[in-house]
C-alpha cells in the first residue's frame, strides 16, 4: 500500500445499511471497497456445497485447507469467485456473486464466523487486500472491522441505527417479507454474531454515526464527513 492509501473502517449490526452507504462513499470518494461478509458468505457457500456440517468446527477448519478466494473491490460491481486447491488461482473457480446471497447460505454464515481458525484465515486476506490496494483509500466494512482487522485505521466508524428501523429497511430490500418476522431474524442474527465480536458498543477512538433519522443520502454525507474530519 502507498502512504497515500487511506484505511476507513465501518462497523455495524444486520440492517444498518454497511453495504450501501460504504459502496457509495467509496465510489464518490474514488475508494477501493472491501465487502468483508462477503468473504465469510462466499466460505459458507463452499463449505454447504460440500456438504460440510457447518457445526464442525474442525471439519469447517479443515475446509480452508482448499478454500481459495478472489473478490473484487470497485465499489460500482465486484465478483466473488471461490476455487478450490493450493495458491491463490481461482482460474476455473465459481462466480459465486450471486449465489451468496441465496437464504441457504445466510443460514450458514453464523456458524461458519464462529469458527476462530475461519476468523483468523480471513482477516490475513482482508489485511492483504487493504495493503494491495492502488486507490488513495479503501473502505473496509463488516462486524468487527474497527477491533480486529483494522484497528489502527484513520478513520474508523460504527454505522447503527434502531433495531425497528433497520428491520424496516431490510424488509423493504426483501420483496414480500414482513418487517417483523424479518425483524426476529435480524434480532437471532446479531444475537448469535455478538457471541464473536461486539459490533453493537464504538471502541475508543470510533465514531458512531446513527442513521436512524437519515435517509440514505444524508447518511453517506454524514460518513463522508467524518472521514474528512478524520483524515
Amino acid at each position: 500500500m502507498t502512504h497515500t492509501s487511506l484505511i476507513v473502517a465501518v462497523d455495524g449490526p444486520a440492517g444498518s445499511g454497511k453495504s450501501s452507504v460504504s459502496k457509495a462513499v467509496a465510489a464518490r470518494l474514488g475508494y477501493a471497497y472491501l465487502d468483508t461478509g462477503a468473504c465469510y458468505r462466499a466460505l459458507a457457500w463452499y463449505v454447504g456445497s460440500r456438504g460440510i456440517d457447518e457445526t464442525d468446527a474442525a471439519a469447517v477448519a479443515s475446509s480452508l485447507a482448499g478454500f481459495v478466494l478472489s473478490i473484487g473491490t470497485e465499489p460500482g460491481g465486484y465478483r466473488v469467485v471461490v476455487g478450490e486447491g493450493a495458491g491463490t488461482d481461482v482460474s476455473g473457480g465459481t462466480d459465486v456473486t450471486e449465489a451468496i446471497r441465496e437464504p441457504r447460505v445466510s443460514g450458514l454464515v453464523s456458524a461458519i464466523a464462529r469458527v476462530p481458525e475461519v476468523r483468523e484465515q480471513l482477516t490475513v486476506l482482508f489485511r492483504q487486500i487493504m495493503a494491495g490496494t492502488e486507490r488513495p483509500g479503501i473502505v473496509v466494512e463488516g462486524r468487527d472491522i474497527t477491533t480486529v482487522v483494522a484497528p489502527h485505521a484513520p478513520v474508523r466508524i460504527l454505522l447503527t441505527a434502531d433495531p425497528d428501523v433497520r428491520a424496516a429497511r431490510r424488509a423493504a430490500e426483501l420483496t414480500g417479507e414482513d418487517a417483523a418476522v424479518v425483524g426476529q431474524q435480524l434480532h437471532r442474527r446479531d444475537e448469535a454474531d455478538s457471541r464473536v465480536v461486539d459490533f453493537m458498543t464504538a471502541a475508543e477512538g470510533v465514531t458512531t454515526v446513527d442513521s436512524t433519522a437519515l435517509d440514505f443520502d444524508e447518511t453517506v454525507d454524514a460518513v463522508v464527513a467524518v472521514i474528512e474530519r478524520n483524515a
